[in-house]
């Protein structure tokens, strides 16, 4: 679509209406928004509400969300300054499906200087996904640096909020590094649950081997938010030898476990992993019917693309 296009003039005229509902196909004309109109944008979001504000983003992290098509990483990072909290929290929550390296440096200044430890958690979360694009050596080494650096030094920050750091712990699992091995063990050995959770978060980011029995051992813990988050690092790691124990919390008391065991099943596969989704896809409990078909689905399409190369 040019930038002169006459719907999306409309588009934008109506998105700023405050006595108009937004509607999902006025918002997706800001689909790679830039130029001229990207500039209209900014223009009209200084004189909008607040409220308007905060409707338009979090429409707009809705839409990213469920149709990959449509790229508003352009409205994200001019979001990401923008006076209120909860704005800033959308636009850094948007960027996590981006992969173009113009989102890092908004990310670390954000990180770095934003005001907000909520902001700073989302924009940390979202740097993963570069810390693991530098790892794959799809990020330049000068980002890669920055990355690595930042991530850092919020560990290392004694006064940084724990959400924080938690966020930190996770996204730099990617990095196959000694000092990394040894910040998710000394988590792991911690007395907080949350911040165990998130060693095993990482565990399963850092795609090692090595920490395969100590996540196997986690599915056991009476401590439902670890048996989780040990279920979803398996599935990662996607070790076959996994797939009984996993199979096992399919029948968990707690919801959220059965479901993450069965996606870590499906992510796993093999000929175990499709006869346990194939005789989940039976059960009465059509939650657990439907997020096992969804499982068998995937399992299906990524053996399907392994066979095509």
């Amino acid at each position: 679509m040019t930038p002169e296009s006459p719907s999306r003039i409309k588009a934008l005229a109506d998105i700023f209406h405050t006595e108009k509902p937004l509607a999902s196909v006025e918002l997706a004309q800001l689909s790679q928004i830039d130029g001229d109109d990207l500039k209209q944008f900014m223009t009209s979001w200084s004189n909008a509400d607040t409220s308007r504000r905060m409707e338009i983003t979090a429409n707009l992290l809705h839409l990213s969300e469920t149709d990959p098509k449509l790229d508003f990483c352009n409205i994200f990072i001019f979001c990401l300054n923008d006076p209120n909290e909860t704005i800033r929290i959308h636009a850094a929550r948007g960027l996590e499906i981006e992969e173009e390296e113009n989102v890092v440096t908004p990310l670390l200044k954000a990180i770095k200087q934003d005001s907000s430890a909520e902001v700073r958690a989302a924009a940390t979360t979202t740097l993963g996904k570069f810390a693991l694009l530098a790892e794959l050596g799809k990020i330049t080494d000068a980002n890669t640096e920055q990355i690595y650096s930042a991530l850092l030094q919020i560990l290392d920050n004694e006064h940084e909020v724990a959400e924080v750091k938690r966020r930190a712990l996770e996204s730099i699992a990617p990095f196959n590094l000694p000092r990394v091995k040894e910040l998710i063990s000394d988590a792991y050995h911690s007395s907080d649950t949350k911040l165990k959770a998130s060693a095993l978060h990482a565990m399963g980011r850092a795609c090692d081997p090595f920490w395969f029995d100590i996540l196997l051992s986690e599915l056991g813990n009476a401590v439902p938010l670890l048996r989780y988050e040990a279920a979803r690092a398996l599935g990662e790691l996607g070790d076959e030898e996994a797939v009984p124990k996993l199979g096992m919390l399919t029948t968990d008391e707690d919801m959220e476990v059965q479901e993450a065991a069965i996606q870590a099943i499906g992510e796993i596969g093999g000929s175990h992993a499709r006869k346990i989704l194939a005789n989940l896809v039976k059960s009465q409990d059509l939650r657990i019917s439907e997020v096992a078909k969804s499982a068998l689905e995937e399992l299906a399409i990524f053996e399907d693309t392994i066979s095509m190369e």
